[in-house]
């Protein structure tokens, strides 16, 4: 019995080597494809460790919060999927025969001459790791920078990509970040501006604003101060404007904005109160446009 499993263990030890004994083209693919899926493996083995990490520290620190924690992650994850990778490619190099030990010598002779070309993604790294210390944005905040703006999806090492309001993709380099505005950062400000004709009851129009003010106060979590009337901020040439000012959790001034015009517009209606708008007189037979 054991001859015949040494027969047979030899038989597939045959199909891997060659006759000296050595992998043959087939074990060495089939060997590489087994040290990837082990780096595989252990990529996701880490990945698990690194967010149940982030995850005790969040709850033990208030100061690391979701999206903080989820930036760290996809940061380490990324730099140990880069330092995995980098050494199965060593690996695999090194099954064909190719000295690995000498490109590494010549990388590091070579340094200095790669170090001039390569500064722009030394730059990149380098800025990368000084917006996560500085906590200057995080994944899934609103952020603009330069001419773009969107959703913050990834912060690598050398890019950064947020995703615009239309759905495009804007990958950035770290190095090109100079200003960036964060419209996560704090409570943001609703602002509304109400236009009303001359001809209403100021009053009326008061009341039927705070009135607003007060139903969306009842209604809307997202608000934090406000809303609140500021009162007659313009007088135009065919309106009187009024201004109602809301304090509100980041990312959710469009929709308090929009929840306040419509409470005001429910008021408005209940109150038969009027906004401007172009109306057509006629004068002699004439049709003249006349703006109020």
């Amino acid at each position: 019995m054991m001859e015949e499993l040494k027969y047979y263990f030899n038989d597939i030890k045959d199909i891997f080597t060659n006759e000296y004994g050595n992998l043959n083209l087939l074990g060495k693919l089939i060997k590489i494809a087994i040290v990837f899926i082990i780096i595989k493996i252990v990529l996701n083995l880490v990945s698990k460790i690194i967010n149940k990490t982030l995850e005790n520290k969040r709850v033990i620190n208030t100061q690391i919060n979701d999206k903080r924690a989820q930036t760290l992650a996809k940061l380490a994850n990324n730099s140990v999927k880069y330092v995995l990778f980098f050494i199965g490619i060593l690996i695999a190099l090194d099954e064909f025969g190719i000295n690995t030990a000498s490109i590494i010598a010549t990388a590091g002779v070579g340094g200095i001459a790669i170090g001039f070309g390569a500064q722009s993604l030394v730059k990149d790294v380098i800025t990368g790791f000084f917006i996560l210390l500085e906590d200057q944005f995080s994944v899934g905040d609103y952020v603009q920078i330069g001419s773009n703006s969107g959703m913050v999806e990834e912060l690598g090492l050398r890019v950064t990509k947020i995703r615009g309001f239309n759905g495009e993709l804007h990958i950035i380099p770290n190095s090109s970040i100079q200003i960036v505005t964060n419209r996560n950062k704090g409570d943001m400000r609703a602002w509304v501006d109400v236009h009303v004709p001359y001809e209403e009851d100021t009053e009326k129009v008061t009341r039927a604003l705070e009135q607003a003010c007060l139903d969306v106060q009842t209604s809307n979590e997202d608000v934090v101060e406000g809303p609140r009337l500021l009162g007659i901020t313009s007088l135009e040439g065919n309106f009187i404007r009024f201004s109602l000012l809301a304090y509100c959790k980041a990312d959710t001034q469009w929709s308090v904005e929009r929840d306040i015009r419509l409470k005001v517009v429910n008021r408005f209606n209940e109150e038969d109160i009027k906004i401007p708008h172009p109306r057509k007189v006629i004068i002699g037979g004439e049709k003249v446009d006349i703006k109020i």
